[in-house]
This record gives C-alpha cells, sequence and structure tokens, in this order.
C-alpha cells in the first residue's frame, strides 16, 4: 500500500476470499440422490468405529466399480454422495480421511477409459460420478490439513480436465454440475496455500477458469470466478496469467450483472488482481472498471458494496487524477451513507476508501459538505481498531484542508479527537498529528471564520469554538479570541454550568490556556534587596513571631535572600505579610506551592486569601483547573469553584491583557 508523505496508512486486512463449504453447498439440493441415508454421528470410540466402518465401505465401493457397467456407475454415483453428505460435518473430516476416501475419490474424477463390450456409446451416468467425487474433495478440502494431500494424489490434473467437459459440445445439466464442482473443489484446495495456487497454473488451470467466465450456466460462472478470485490473491504469476488470458473484459462485464452473486465475485477477481499490483490497477482502470465498481457502492448486495468499497480504495492509490475521478463519478455519498451501516465490515471499508480519497486536496472539502465528518468522527468509539484507526485516518486527510477546520469544530470534532480511547498506538499518532494539522490551519481566515462564529453562532457552537481556540489557537491570537470576542467568558459560563462534563471541558480548556500564556508565572521574580535605610533601623519591636522566624526575616532584610523551608514557610509568610516583605513572601509561596496537593489544595487557597499571597492564590487555582476532575467529587469543591469564577476571570484578564515583553521589545 502507498502511505502519504506526512502518516502512514495502517493497511487494511484484505483476507482472501474463501470458498467455503456453504458456497459448494449452494444448489445440491437439486443434485442429491434421496437414496441416501443420514449421516451418522461421530461421538465417543463407539461413534467412531460406526462411521469408519461406513467410510470404509464406501470406500470399497468406489474401489471395485470403476467402470461403465450401469450397475458399478450407480454404485459409484451413490457412494461419492454419501462420502459428501458425511463430509458437510466438519467434525468427521478426518475420519473420511482417515478411511483412505481420498486416493478412492480421486481416481473417480476421471471416467472409466474403455467402454464394457456390447455397450458402446451407452455412458450411464455420464458425469455424475465425476461430479460426486469432486464435490467431496471440495468439502474435506475445506480444512487445510487435507489440501496437500488431496493434491498429492493426483487430483489437480482431473480436476483441470474436467474445467474442460463443455467443450465437448454438450451443455446439459450434467455437464454444468460436474464443471462447477470442479472449480469449487480447486478453490478450496488453494484457499491460503501459496504452493497449490502455483500448482493450479502448472497444470494448465487458468486458462479454462477464464473461459468459464463467459458460460451460459451463472452458477458456473459463478463458480470459476470464485477460483479465479482466490488463485489471484497474493500469487502475481497467476494474476499475471489471468490478465494475460483476456479476462478482464469479462470481468468488467459481470459488474453490471444483475445476480448479485455474479457481481460479488467479479468484484472479487478484480480486487485481488489490482492488490500491490499497480500495472494491473492500471489496465482495470484503462479497462473501463471504474464506473461500475461505483454503481456497486448502491448494490443491495452488502458484499459487494464491501468489495467495491475495498477496490475503490485501492484504485485512489493509483495518482491524484484517479481520486478525483473517484469523487467525480459519484463514489461520495454512498459511501458516507455505508459509514452509518449495521455492517462492520461495511463501515470498516468505506471509511478505508474514503481515507485514500481524503489525502487529494481536491477531495477534502467535498467529502466534508457532503456529510462525512460526523460518521467518520462516530467511528472513534467503535472497539474495533482496524475501523476506528480507517476513520481516524480519513480525518487526518479532511483535516488537511482549512476550509473543513470550523466544520470540525462545529460538529465537536476537536473534542472527540482530544477524549477518544484509542485502542492502538498508530491511531493515537494518526490522532495527534490531525490534531496537529487542525492547529496549524487556525490563522488567517479561518481564524476570522471562527471569531465571527464566537459572535454569532448558536451557544452549543459558540462553547465549541472556545474550547477548540483555547487548545490550538496560538498564544498571540489569546487576547483577541478571549477578551476583544467574549472566549473567556464562553469558558467560564462552562465552568459555572451544572453540567459536569461541561464543567470539566471548560476546566482543561481554561488551565490549557493559562499554560499558552506567555506572559503567565505563578510565582514573579524576588524584588531587590531592602534599601540602606532599612538597615539603619535599630528599635523595632517584632510582638508574636518565633526566634526562627525573626531570624530568617533579619536575614532577608539584610541580604536579600534566604532559604525557605516547609516546616516555616507559613509561619515565616505571616510576618513577610505583616511587614510588607513583599519579596519574602513570594519565596514563602513558593515554597508553599510545591506542597500543594488533593488533600489540601482548598485550604491552601484560604491561607492565600488570609495573607493575600497573590502568587500562592493564582498557583492554587491553576491546581483547581488542572486536577478539577478530581477535585469535582470532594464536598464543598463544587461551591469554593462558583466561588472562585470571578477570582478566574481576573486572573485571566490580567494574564491576557498584560503586554508581551517580547511585542514590547520588538
Amino acid at each position: 500500500m502507498e502511505f502519504p508523505k506526512r502518516h502512514q496508512d495502517k493497511v487494511v486486512n484484505i483476507p482472501e476470499r474463501k470458498g467455503k463449504k456453504q458456497r459448494l453447498e449452494r444448489g445440491f439440493d437439486g443434485d442429491r440422490d434421496n437414496s441416501v441415508s443420514p449421516p451418522p454421528t461421530c461421538s465417543g470410540d463407539e461413534g467412531h468405529r460406526t462411521l469408519l466402518g461406513e467410510v470404509r465401505a464406501q470406500v470399497d465401493v468406489l474401489s471395485s466399480t470403476f467402470s461403465w457397467l450401469e450397475a458399478d456407475r450407480a454404485a459409484a454415483k451413490h457412494a461419492t454422495h454419501v462420502l459428501a453428505q458425511l463430509a458437510k460435518n466438519e467434525e468427521v473430516v478426518n475420519v473420511i480421511v482417515e478411511g483412505d476416501a481420498v486416493p478412492a475419490l480421486v481416481k473417480h474424477l476421471q471416467a472409466p477409459q474403455q467402454l464394457i463390450e456390447g455397450e458402446e456409446g451407452s455412458k450411464p451416468y455420464e458425469h455424475e460420478v465425476e461430479k460426486g467425487s469432486a464435490f467431496a474433495l471440495g468439502l474435506l478440502a475445506v480444512k487445510p490439513e487435507h489440501q496437500q494431500l488431496i493434491v498429492d494424489t493426483g487430483a489437480l490434473p482431473h480436476l483441470v480436465n474436467l474445467l474442460k467437459r463443455h467443450r465437448g459440445g454438450s451443455l446439459s445439466r450434467a455437464v454444468n454440475s460436474v464443471v462447477r464442482r470442479a472449480a469449487d473443489a480447486i478453490t478450496n484446495l488453494a484457499h491460503e496455500n501459496s504452493s497449490i495456487k502455483t500448482r493450479v497454473r502448472l497444470e494448465g488451470g487458468i486458462p479454462p477458469l477464464v473461459e468459464l467466465l463467459e458460460f451460459t450456466d451463472p452458477k458456473v460462472q459463478r463458480a470459476a470466478a470464485g477460483a479465479l478470485r482466490t488463485l489471484a490473491f497474493k500469487n502475481d504469476d497467476n494474476k499475471n496469467q489471468i490478465v494475460d488470458c483476456n479476462a478482464l473484459p469479462t470481468l468488467i462485464l459481470m459488474l453490471r450483472s444483475q445476480d448479485a452473486a455474479i457481481h460479488y465475485e467479479a468484484v472479487g477477481v478484480i480486487g485481488n488482481l489490482v492488490h500491490s499490483s499497480p500495472c494491473i490497477k492500471k489496465a482495470v482502470l484503462l479497462a473501463g472498471a471504474l464506473q461500475p465498481v461505483i454503481q456497486l457502492l448502491s448494490s443491495c448486495c452488502s458484499e459487494s458494496q464491501r468489495e467495491a468499497a475495498l477496490l475503490l480504495g485501492q484504485f485512489a492509490a493509483t495518482d491524484s487524477d484517479c481520486k478525483v475521478h473517484i469523487v467525480q463519478r459519484g463514489a461520495v455519498r454512498p459511501l458516507i451513507e455505508m459509514l452509518q451501516s449495521q455492517d462492520v465490515q461495511l463501515r470498516e471499508m468505506s471509511a478505508f476508501a474514503l481515507g485514500r480519497l481524503a489525502q487529494d486536496s481536491h477531495n477534502q472539502a467535498g467529502i466534508a459538505h457532503n456529510g462525512g465528518l460526523e460518521p467518520l468522527l462516530k467511528l472513534l468509539d467503535s472497539k474495533n481498531g482496524s475501523l476506528q484507526h480507517n476513520a481516524a485516518f480519513a480525518l487526518y486527510g479532511l483535516a488537511d484542508n482549512e476550509d473543513n477546520v470550523a466544520d470540525f469544530i462545529k460538529v465537536g470534532g476537536i473534542q472527540k479527537l482530544q477524549d477518544g480511547e484509542f485502542i492502538v498506538q498508530a491511531t493515537k499518532d494518526c490522532v495527534a498529528k490531525t490534531l496537529k494539522r487542525l492547529e496549524e490551519n487556525i490563522h488567517g481566515r479561518v481564524l476570522n471564520h471562527l471569531l465571527y462564529l464566537l459572535r454569532v453562532a448558536e451557544k452549543g457552537v459558540q462553547r465549541r469554538v472556545a474550547l477548540t481556540l483555547a487548545h490550538l489557537c496560538s498564544p498571540e491570537d489569546q487576547r483577541i479570541i478571549f477578551i476583544d470576542n467574549n472566549g473567556l467568558e464562553l469558558l467560564l459560563g462552562l465552568l459555572g454550568s451544572t453540567s459536569p462534563k461541561q464543567q470539566l471541558d471548560g476546566s482543561v480548556a481554561l488551565y490549557k490556556l493559562a499554560n499558552k500564556a506567555l506572559t503567565l508565572s505563578p510565582v514573579d521574580a524576588a524584588p531587590p534587596s531592602p534599601t540602606p535605610q532599612e538597615r539603619d533601623a535599630r528599635d523595632i519591636e517584632i510582638p508574636n513571631i518565633r526566634w526562627e522566624v525573626f531570624e530568617l526575616m533579619m536575614r532577608f532584610i539584610y541580604t536579600g535572600s534566604v532559604d525557605v523551608t516547609l516546616d516555616i514557610a507559613q509561619d515565616l509568610l505571616r510576618a513577610a505579610d505583616q511587614y510588607l516583605l513583599e519579596g519574602l513572601k513570594r519565596l514563602c509561596e513558593y515554597t508553599i506551592a510545591q506542597d500543594i496537593s488533593l488533600e489540601n489544595v482548598s485550604s491552601m487557597y484560604e491561607l492565600s486569601e488570609a495573607f493575600h499571597a497573590m502568587s500562592l492564590r493564582h498557583t492554587c487555582i491553576l491546581f483547581m483547573l488542572e486536577q478539577f476532575d478530581k477535585l469535582n467529587a470532594r464536598p464543598g469543591f463544587s461551591h469554593l469553584i462558583q466561588r472562585l469564577i470571578p477570582e478566574i476571570r481576573n486572573y485571566f484578564v490580567t494574564a491576557l491583557t498584560k503586554p508581551n515583553p517580547h511585542d514590547l521589545r520588538l
């Protein structure tokens, strides 16, 4: 997969399109031998012995009936059907293999070579025994551990020959069925087995499968496409041969079929052909696949929708022009609708496709304008890591367009990104980069738009804008946002709300705002040393002060500095306030501030009020804002924070209107 320069897209797990037992069984009822008894169960030693005996009995029949005698053909047909019925139960598949059924079934994949004397031209149950054998072997191959045994026993050449049975000109139901069962068996044998996929190609299996795509029986078309789908998965030589056999025009026509099963298989083949194959991807696009794939997004078949979305995501990695063409041809709206499906895989594949499309600047605003933001943000709540990441990656792309910034904020996207619980580290990194992109776009006309919303939008939007700007705005813009355009009052309104969530959002934003204000400092620098006149004073009465406090106070008066320890800091603060020693007060406040905790912050604030300790008071306020979620559950804190709102307002007004020393130097 290809990645944008500034962020690596998580590779979507593209599963091999498996030919499952259910597909093998589809349509079997019409072919069933009604004389077949229900399969025995296999529970316990006795059940195992009974079942094994039944299997070996059928194997004996197959071993002794390889002729064109009508009785032999009837018996062989019945035996293959019995074994197929048993093989439908995966719990007994191992017993069937244990009973040596594989060699017997493989033998009957081909017809007897010579006719019985006197029966020239008569071929009783022609194709029927081979069909039953192929069907049973396909069911056994559902278990990967049996695939190699079946191939090593010589099944592949016979199965490939069965694919060619229609070439004799007899297009009967029996011919159709045997061809279909052979294709299904190849599908299961090659599933997730790279060496068998290669063996199928070497045995000449791909050309007849491509030829069967044009077969008149839709069931045969589906089976052939299913086999090609499996053979193409992660096998470049197979992919190239399928394309060289001119399969693409027929596959693209199949995309337009009214039969959902046909277009589902066709889009699956094309998806596996283009995966990690840029040259084939271009060939598929040149062959006209884009529009029919986009149309499949609106199919009633959810599997086809999913495959189409995945394929569009792969197409979108080709080049920027292809991304634009996909959007221009109407893919965005159905993809956004799929984001809201009940099907998790549909949501994942549509998010994947939109994520790829959103890496082009021409598409980003269009996806947001068509309503893509909110469903993508909602997917961040998913407990599916891959789905969550695909949504995050799509949002990362949308955040690159400054026209989307206000929309992100209006729908609460920033809070969603900040508060989300993300499963994998790659998603966390993606979200962090998305927030950074948004922050980089908050200037110029984007900032002017947000300021306009602060003034005129409905209250909920105003609050979201204020919260966002507290986190993402530049420090140089804080005054115009929070003082001149009422942003501070919006944050204080949240802090004073009766909603715990709004209170927490407001406190977090105010704390972030305080940290970003370049002029804020909880402890100012100490003033210069006392003047010489003070030092000449002789008789000064110092009542109600301990000797240790007096000694430190005198040392500060005469030297301008002193080491303040925590055990004496509060008494020394009281004395410094009493005798107007501002520098000493600040040193005491700094020492006391180091000891602020969840347990004592309220009393520390009361201490700052009692002794007019503004620096300590501001430190307490910042601590309360920072630890709001932990403090809010404590008795009396809610009342305290409401009482402090005027003080918090004064604090921020002073901080945000104070001239920036950097500006003054300029």
